[in-house]
């Protein structure tokens, strides 16, 4: 029996992270493999496991090509490739959504108990005054409800927040009131007073959150950005943070990263930056995800996340 050969595109300080994980996961699955890291010694590889920093742009040399199973959870820079002709699947892990879950659920207990305020050192703080509400009266806000954000809505209502979810198409899920269309968008934006952005980039995403979007939010709402940086006009977002409109945004995700050292985000006073932590891919947890979408293309099943084209992710 043939045996399946997979390339590992990454880079080269992440190479040796993949090896022993997908070799495991593979010999669990009982898959017969060669596992590769020099892309330009294999262009017969069956399979690429693919981090879009590894380099790689052309993949029309490997004419056995099956599948490209990225270790992104985020396809935008990808999806265009027009050399990519085989499915594309996105990372979807359990590291990688417990990871967004505690993220999120940290930043979102942070600004519903207000612990900026209690911590303060600048001046004697002792504000007993600043009592914080009981989670069932707090309104969290939503936006974009794939694997990711569904996990992390389900984790906040277990402790009993107000969620409310927003996505594109209708959906219902225990505990979680969803909304949907424009008008559900507008809804949800009218009643956040803590607001976490999960939705991919695509054309409809892009900008989202522009100037009057964010004047729809309650005076002092806070944002929680782990999503995509695209999703916020940076401009309108500081202006909303100058007047007070928004008291506090974190943003893990920005429209150049590394940050640039002069992005006035680093320095604003109401905003928290953090450099895309909030849902890394993990091989030792993302190697399962990968052996079991090769065992479902050798056996001709559906491959798991898999990309809609026309989607954008």
């Amino acid at each position: 029996m043939k045996r399946t050969k997979i390339l590992v595109a990454d880079t080269p300080q992440n190479h040796e992270k993949w090896l022993a994980p997908l070799r495991r996961a593979l010999h669990n699955r009982e898959i017969k493999a060669d596992i590769h890291i020099d892309y330009s010694g294999c262009t017969d590889a069956d399979y690429v496991v693919y981090s879009p920093k590894s380099g790689l742009l052309d993949f029309s040399p490997f004419t056995n090509l099956k599948g490209v199973f990225s270790t992104w959870a985020g396809v935008e820079s990808i999806v265009g490739n027009s050399t990519i002709t085989v499915p594309l699947t996105r990372m979807v892990d359990p590291g990688l959504t417990e990871g967004m879950v505690e993220y999120c659920l940290g930043h979102l207990l942070r600004y519903h108990l207000d612990f900026d305020a209690h911590t303060s050192r600048d001046i004697p703080n002792w504000r007993p005054d600043l009592l914080p509400k009981l989670a069932r009266n707090r309104r969290v806000g939503l936006l974009g409800l794939g694997v990711l954000g569904q996990a992390v809505a389900t984790a906040a209502s277990a402790l009993r927040f107000d969620v409310h979810g927003w996505s594109r198409r209708p959906k219902s899920i225990s505990g979680i009131t969803t909304h949907s269309g424009p008008n559900g968008l507008d809804d949800v934006l009218a009643l956040a007073e803590i607001l976490i952005l999960l939705l991919p980039h695509t054309h409809q995403t892009n900008d989202l959150m522009d100037a009057k979007r964010l004047a729809r939010l309650p005076n002092g709402a806070c944002i929680i950005n782990p999503g995509r940086g695209a999703l916020i006009v940076d401009d309108a977002l500081i202006a909303a943070l100058d007047s007070g409109s928004i008291a506090h945004a974190t943003l893990d995700v920005f429209r150049t990263e590394p940050l640039p050292s002069d992005n006035p985000f680093w320095h604003h006073p109401r905003v928290t930056v953090t450099p895309h932590i909030a849902a890394e891919t993990r091989p030792e947890t993302a190697a399962e995800v990968i052996a079991e979408n090769v065992r479902r293309a050798i056996a001709g099943e559906p491959l798991l996340h898999l990309v809609d084209r026309t989607a954008g992710y």
